[in-house]
């Protein structure tokens, strides 16, 4: 599989799991009408639809496409890794049980992790609709 091509910084957190510095990604306070994507391998992961203002400091979405994201116990044995389904790349962690929508589920993801498609991008209006 060919991956884009990654900084030394997206490689550190995609590539070896590493969590980038709470509220300094790109797309931590960030509200547009499209989808994220994998920043590796371009597979579509998020609708901006389901993405809200935990508050955390990173991205926070309720729900992710259906079969894109893989969910791992972390090697910390207490939280859930999620890994991109297609190229298994690192995302961040994945939360339930904290109220926080009525999905009850907090993805919470590196911006370096991910990358934002406007609506119209080229990519088929169906990934739109979630």
């Amino acid at each position: 599989m060919k991956y884009n091509f990654l900084t030394s910084e997206e490689k550190r957190v995609i590539e070896n799991g590493a969590t980038e510095t709470p509220f300094s990604g790109e797309y931590d306070d960030f509200y547009k009408d499209g989808v994220f994507i994998c920043r590796r391998c371009d597979a579509p992961l998020f609708s901006s639809k389901s993405k809200f203002d935990s508050g955390c400091g990173w991205p926070s979405f309720d729900e992710n496409y259906p079969n894109a994201v893989e969910r791992l116990s972390d090697p910390d044995g207490i939280r859930t890794e999620i890994r991109c389904a297609n190229c298994d790349g690192h995302l961040g962690h994945v939360f339930e049980g904290e109220k926080m929508t009525e999905k009850d589920t907090r993805h919470c993801v590196n911006s370096l992790s991910i990358r934002f498609i406007p609506r119209g991008d080229n990519l088929p209006e169906v990934i739109y609709e979630k």
